[in-house]
């Protein structure tokens, strides 16, 4: 009997749902992490450790995600992921010591490195090439609206009430998706998974698990600790023998050969470098605000919060054009204009004014917006349907990678300013300096972008299969079975 609801409804969605999930989590629990410190009877700087182990565990997991979607179908692993996420936000909520929330929270990272990756790969199957720039448009709204709620969301739950519901508030959104996915969701599998390449497997989670520990703690410890190190040269090691082992391999866990297409490469390129100016901006501002202007975090909550409005307006826009003008020039006036404002922003003082600073960050979404959709889209448009979960995980690898980079980046100038002046916290030029370090990243990024073939993109986008090659809008143009 057929489902009532389209599956390009219930699609949108399931994966909105997850994003949701996924991005208010990682932002809302910093907020707390003061709380949490107070309850254990802990000084906040020793709770890193809540924060880390939630991305070093999805980078270990990231590289079986397209596996197991291929091998159990995405509806099970989808739901079993979310379902899994929204027992361990209950499970960190009633946590009694520091060894009980660490542990939970691995296991939402476990869960989290296959709701982003299962998802993306679900949604890119269920619309056409041609209607991609349309789905990315809608996905937009969850990806900003998210980290804009989560500091302010998270500063009244735990001023209302306490830490725990900053993991208790994940429930009801958890059971509503999962239930909903359960009864409307349709199961669909494309091809057989063939052999899990288990070596494959084991040499990218441990890279990927020990990359990410080290560049989430090198701010922190010192990127001369030797944990720091030692977790930075392993995992670099252990991913260059996984690139080896993976290339010589008929059926590899992580497809690297994607990345030979220039197009593929090129767009994620310029996201792994953009993103690290785009999130630093982000990560930098809520500092600056509370620790050079001295402000609460209700008055940073709400002043960085107007990008959201800036990256909606500007998407818009871009999908609007997206098919006449190409992801290029859209993705290179995106960055070039958050290269502008961050520059913009380096002028700011101890004395400027909220609604300066509201104003640059809705200036910055507006930038923003002409990165996140054209690059996601554009990735895709010469990947083969077969392939399509495959280039998921390789998108999501890079997006988690960029944002671990740009905390690490930002703290790192803050700190090596603060240390060359002899001052224990940064002073107002290190925010400035990191600010206009900032805006070469990204002007870099804006350059190298112009370079990108987007000619394929653009005739995706209006439907049009490359003539002589396997054309994922060809074979799938019709809706997503139900």
């Amino acid at each position: 009997m057929p489902h009532p609801l389209s599956q390009r409804t219930v699609v949108p969605v399931m994966v909105a749902s997850t994003i949701f999930l996924s991005i208010v989590d990682g932002a809302i629990t910093t907020v707390a992490l003061p709380s949490i410190g107070r309850q254990f009877h802990l000084a906040a700087t020793s709770l890193d450790s809540v924060v880390v182990v939630y991305p070093v565990c999805v980078g270990m997991l990231l590289p079986a995600s397209a596996w197991l979607g291929d091998r159990f179908g995405g509806k099970r692993v989808l739901l079993l992921s979310l379902a899994l996420f929204t027992l361990a936000s209950a499970l960190c909520g009633s946590a009694d010591n520091l060894g009980e929330l660490v542990a939970y929270r691995a296991l939402q990272g476990c869960a989290g490195g296959l709701l982003m990756p299962v998802g993306g790969a679900m949604l890119f199957r269920t619309f056409s090439a041609s209607e991609r720039v349309r789905a990315g448009r809608l996905m937009i709204f969850p990806q900003q609206v998210a980290p804009a709620m989560a500091p302010i969301l998270g500063g009244v739950l735990v001023d209302e009430f306490s830490w725990r519901w900053v993991f208790y508030v994940n429930l009801p959104v958890g059971i509503a998706a999962t239930l909903f996915g359960l009864i409307f969701l349709t199961p669909h599998r494309d091809h057989p998974a063939g052999r899990l390449d288990i070596p494959g497997l084991l040499l990218s989670a441990a890279g990927l698990g020990a990359l990410m520990y080290g560049v989430c703690e090198g701010a922190q410890q010192g990127w001369s600790a030797a944990p720091v190190d030692a977790a930075l040269v392993g995992g670099t090691v252990l991913l260059a023998v996984a690139v080896v082992v993976q290339l010589r391999s008929r059926e590899p866990v992580l497809r690297l050969r994607l990345f030979s297409d220039r197009l593929f490469r090129d767009t994620n390129l310029i996201c792994l470098v953009g993103m690290v100016a785009i999130m630093g901006a982000m990560f930098l501002g809520p500092l600056f605000i509370q620790e050079a202007q001295g402000r609460s975090a209700l008055a940073s909550g709400t002043s960085t919060f107007t990008e959201a409005f800036g990256v909606v307006v500007t998407v818009q826009l871009a999908g609007a054009v997206y098919s006449k003008v190409g992801p290029r020039l859209i993705i290179a006036a995106g960055l070039g204009l958050v290269a502008c404002v961050l520059l913009l922003l380096s002028t700011c003082d101890l004395h400027s004014s909220l609604w300066t600073f509201r104003l640059y960050m809705f200036l910055l979404g507006v930038g923003m917006g002409g990165v996140f959709m054209p690059t996601t889209v554009a990735s895709l448009s010469t990947v083969r349907l077969i392939d399509v979960a495959h280039a998921s995980t390789l998108n999501t690898m890079v997006r988690q990678t960029a944002g671990a980079l740009a905390p690490a980046v930002v703290a790192s100038l803050l700190v090596l300013e603060a240390g060359a002046q002899g001052r224990s916290a940064p002073p107002l030029a290190a925010y400035q300096d990191a600010y206009r370090a900032l805006a070469v990243i990204a002007l870099v990024a804006a350059l190298f972008s112009l370079t990108m073939p987007d000619g394929v993109a653009r005739r995706a986008a209006l439907g049009e299969p490359e003539p002589d090659s396997y054309s994922p809008t060809a074979t799938h143009s019709e809706p997503f079975p139900s």
